[in-house]
């Protein structure tokens, strides 16, 4: 009996870890945090949040839709389901009283997302120019440089440009190819590969501009976009997700172009919306940026074509 216990508790230890291992560890803290939200809110209410009931919830999101946008509301739905899952506890997130109070505050509100700006073509060369007149070591223009390049030329995600290894490239004559070990849409680690064309201009090219960096920083192994300490010596600790964003903002601003709606994401939409531009068709930009779904990427290309297939094109006056 004693044995039969142990293998119970040892099953239940396991089953746990793998409830926790089914989520990327980003992802599980982002559920805790919105999770934080409500209960504060039920706090301030004097309400259970855990297990908590449909209309709890459904007077919550109406608070939350004053000041949120409707895919914000979604998200936080989906945190207090998990956050319910996890601790085993049932919570009916199809109940009409959460589903038609999201339909009413979406009616009122409108659903049109708007995202950060998309980092287009003229952008990146104004950030490209101004990072080459810093005043500054040739060794940080190389790495910012690279950083902006690799990011917008791969379509890549702000966790997977930093999380990139001198492991993950390999250099062959059509140019580079970089192995994504895993992303936000590839929780399983399957992974995939990124092909990065060389540029007839090397002045953006972003696998020259890479190629320059390493031999400058002398990178073999690890990281390859790493942080500076004082005096720009080079230490062996990665960027961080944060850090892309700050660059893209400073260069902007330096380069005289408002920053306030660009973040990391804006050089991944930057480079599907100046493809789509480009004339390229959805698989050959899914391919690059890794999205699961056509969903997003059209959203992409419709914008892009939003005045190449204008009607008003037709209209002589």
């Amino acid at each position: 009996m004693n044995e039969l216990t142990t293998d119970l508790k040892s099953l239940h230890e396991a089953t746990l870890n793998n409830l926790k291992n089914s989520k990327a560890n980003n992802t599980l803290r982002a559920y805790k945090s919105d999770f934080k939200d409500f209960e504060a809110f039920c706090a301030n209410h004097g309400l259970n949040s855990l297990p908590t009931e449909p209309k709890i919830v459904s007077l919550y999101l109406t608070q939350l839709s004053k000041n949120s946008k409707i895919s914000t509301l979604r998200r936080r739905l989906v945190s207090i389901s998990i956050v319910h899952k996890l601790k085993g506890h049932y919570l009916d997130t199809k109940h009409p009283i959460i589903v038609e109070n999201l339909m009413g505050i979406r009616r009122v509100k409108g659903s049109i997302q708007r995202g950060k700006k998309p980092l287009l073509i003229n952008h990146l060369k104004l950030i490209i120019n101004v990072i080459d007149e810093q005043k500054v070591d040739e060794i940080k223009k190389l790495r910012d440089k690279s950083i902006i390049l690799i990011g917008f030329g791969g379509g890549f995600r702000r966790t997977e440009l930093i999380n990139i290894d001198h492991e993950d490239l390999e250099f062959v004559p059509e140019g580079l190819k970089i192995s994504i070990k895993r992303s936000k849409t590839d929780q399983f680690g399957e992974g995939m590969i990124k092909g990065l064309p060389y540029f007839t201009n090397e002045i953006y090219c972003p696998v020259m501009n890479l190629k320059k960096w390493l031999e400058v920083s002398q990178i073999k192994s690890g990281a390859i976009f790493r942080r500076f300490s004082k005096g720009l010596s080079l230490t062996d600790k990665r960027l961080t997700d944060q850090s892309v964003v700050l660059l893209i903002k400073e260069y902007l601003n330096l380069a005289g172009i408002e920053n306030k709606n660009f973040a990391g994401h804006s050089l991944r939409s930057g480079f599907a919306t100046v493809a789509a531009e480009s004339g390229a068709d959805e698989r050959s930009i899914m391919a690059m940026t890794g999205h699961k779904t056509t969903q997003m990427v059209r959203r992409y290309i419709k914008e892009a074509n939003i005045f190449k297939n204008n009607a008003l094109n037709k209209v002589k006056i």
